[in-house]
């Protein structure tokens, strides 16, 4: 008896031992509401443990892996009213990857309302599909099955096979309902969006259009008010009326988009690739190939209307300096309202409050205080220097929203030695425009190069050279997030290979990973290459989203005492379990958790957990060619030496 007593308890021991490794860091539970006959809302909340985080569906591209909902019956039967809306959540920058990211800590709630379609279907099935963080990444999912007749939910092991009651499909166009930051973080968006829209409006006054009419209009002022207060006071309105006539613009951005409709936009590979369109339209039009105007007969109507004097004659001359100067404006103001309506809530607004501020406050100054006008630089070859100047940026920060929809995509097109490449030609360019051995249309012949515009030049060129060893593989840390990853590229080492480089040819089914290991991303090749070198395998449970896996890699795998291992005496096999894409249909299996196994990264995360019980990424594993262990597999291990001791344990298990 003794000994079945201490027999259960061992086996009891390993299963409970077994299942904590089994992690599940956030527990949910699920009810309805019913809003209308058609309509009803979908409830999900979810407990999160302590240092935990759980990513938003809005996490941009690049970063953690957003949470997604999917349903499995809604066709013909019932259709998603936009996106589930989202409890608050926080943002803050990952260096790693170089985005924001959006995340959720101790609680969150998700709200999808759903439009019935088929009235003789009573079940709605949702999966949620998330990333959930702390050293290590975790990519869960959890099945829920609502009764729209009872008004009740539960949780379910995954979904039965059998379709439910067919109807007629009917699709519609729903606006997605968007979560909002809280209120600390929203205040401090805006605040940065008018700091920015600020500079842009310098930027603005500094052009052709505009900074030539500082004098001139203030002149008006002065000359036609009787006494020196009403010029004053006349030119106060006109600040006040140009800074009215922007924000009116903004509101009417927010009206016809909806305080939140953009939120999202930023992630969306169809918005980087307007952004990009959009940039090098405005950049040719400042490097002067066209002009970008509106009609002239505006102007005309608006000049008129100007000459009735008093507070409404002034309004239509705020009205006309827009106008005509908008062949400089417009490209900064379109800009500013892309950028901020991206962020959804009144930043259009505050966008145009800022631009129009620093547009309107020379024009009230300088009425206010004529004197200064005499240390005003006056109007020459330098105003339209400004202007290409701010062409050679826009250009060049195009092809940042190129390159986000390219990743996305993941089509190679813009790889990091071909953006990195674009960047050299474009600030190369512009430091040679400064030098004087360029010019453009409306450039004015001089003789000589101000000592103003020499230095920016050499600050260029500088900047110019500094990108160059980026192509030989160099971090240039001070652009980090805005070239592709390293490993986004046609060689880690970049154009010539690099100190590191592995010689000869790939094994067939290889790829270069981090620092120019060899690494197999599939399973059997890599075993069977192991086999035929006889070395032992170190399997990397790995994910394209999972930040503290390119910590690892960035930190420790890239250390002298550990790179010479992982080139020469292992064989590394890198298995993403969160690759998206699906298996072949004959390959797609359900796993004994109940799971349909659908995609690469499916298959990758069912091995982990049926083979280590264990659902948390990095999670490393030395086994011998009889894919037994060789010593204990560890996860997130940022320190070198035990890392390093881990290792050469196994190596020298493999080797006895």
């Amino acid at each position: 008896m003794k000994k079945f007593t201490y027999t259960f308890f061992l086996l009891f021991a390993f299963l409970f031992s077994q299942a904590q490794n089994i992690q599940h860091p956030v527990k949910w539970t699920s009810k309805i509401e019913k809003k209308s006959d058609t309509e009803y809302v979908l409830i999900l909340d979810g407990t999160i443990e302590e240092n935990w985080h759980v990513y938003s569906q809005f996490t941009p591209d690049g970063g953690a892996l957003p949470l997604e909902i999917a349903f499995n019956n809604d066709k013909g039967n019932f259709e998603a009213v936009g996106k589930a809306e989202e409890s608050k959540y926080e943002k803050t920058f990952n260096k790693v990857f170089g985005v924001d990211e959006y995340f959720f800590s101790h609680t969150v709630q998700l709200k999808q309302t759903i439009k019935v379609t088929n009235p003789a279907n009573t079940i709605a099935q949702l999966q949620l599909y998330y990333q959930v963080c702390k050293e290590v990444c975790i990519q869960d999912e959890n099945y829920f099955e609502f009764d729209l007749k009872s008004l009740t939910s539960k949780e379910v092991k995954n979904f039965e096979e059998a379709a439910p009651t067919p109807a007629p499909e009917k699709k519609s166009e729903v606006k997605p309902a968007i979560s909002k930051p809280s209120k600390k973080e929203e205040d401090r968006g805006l605040l940065a969006t008018f700091f920015l829209a600020f500079l842009g409006g310098f930027a603005a006054l500094l052009t052709p259009c505009v900074f030539p009419m500082i004098p001139m209009t203030v002149s008006f002022f002065t000359k036609q008010s009787k006494t020196k207060s009403a010029g004053i006071r006349n030119s106060i309105l006109y600040g006040i009326s140009i800074i009215v006539i922007y924000v009116v613009l903004g509101i009417v951005v927010t009206g016809i988009f909806g305080a939140d409709a953009l939120n999202a936009l930023s992630t969306n590979v169809w918005f980087n690739l307007a952004f990009f369109v959009l940039l090098i339209v405005f950049a040719f039009s400042f490097l002067g190939a066209f002009e970008i105007m509106l009609p002239n007969s505006w102007a005309n109507k608006v000049d008129r209307q100007a000459d009735r004097g008093g507070i409404i004659g002034i309004l239509f001359m705020a009205m006309a300096l827009a106008i005509v100067s908008f062949s400089c404006t417009g490209p900064i103001v379109g800009n500013i309202i892309f950028a901020a309506a991206s962020k959804g809530g009144i930043a259009p607004v505050v966008g145009m409050l800022g631009f129009s501020s620093a547009l309107a406050l020379p024009f009230m100054l300088f009425a206010m205080f004529p004197g200064w006008m005499n240390s005003l630089p006056k109007s020459g070859g330098w105003l339209n220097t400004v202007k290409v100047f701010l062409g050679f940026l826009e250009l060049a920060f195009a092809f940042k929203f190129l390159s986000n929809a390219d990743l996305v995509l993941q089509m190679h097109i813009l790889e990091r030695e071909t953006f990195l490449a674009i960047w050299i030609a474009v600030f190369g360019g512009l430091a040679l425009y400064l030098f004087g051995k360029i010019t453009l249309p409306h450039d004015t012949p001089g003789g000589y190069i101000s000592v103003g515009r020499l230095s920016l030049g050499l600050l260029t060129l500088a900047f110019t050279i500094y990108l160059v060893p980026g192509l030989w593989g160099a971090p240039l840390k001070l652009i980090s997030g805005f070239p592709p990853p390293s490993t986004y590229s046609e060689s880690p080492f970049g154009i010539g290979g690099g100190a590191g480089s592995p010689k000869g040819e790939l094994p067939e089914g290889a790829k270069l990973a981090a620092h120019g290991i060899i690494a197999f991303e599939d399973y059997d090749k890599g075993l069977a290459y192991a086999k035929e070198v006889n070395k032992p395998v170190l399997l990397d449970f790995t994910g394209y989203a999972c930040v503290n896996c390119r910590k690892m890699e960035d930190n420790v795998w890239n250390d002298e005492r550990i790179l010479p291992i992982l080139k020469d005496e292992v064989v590394l096999i890198s298995l993403y379990v969160d690759y998206k894409k699906e298996l072949p249909e004959k390959e797609q299996y359900v796993s004994k958790t109940g799971k349909k196994i659908k995609t690469i990264g499916n298959k990758w995360s069912d091995l982990q957990l049926s083979r280590y019980k264990i659902n948390a990424q990095p999670y490393y594993v030395l086994m011998n060619l009889q894919e037994e262990n060789l010593n204990e597999p560890v996860g997130y291990t940022p320190n070198i030496e035990e890392y390093e001791q881990w290792l050469k344990d196994g190596i020298s298990k493999f080797n006895k």
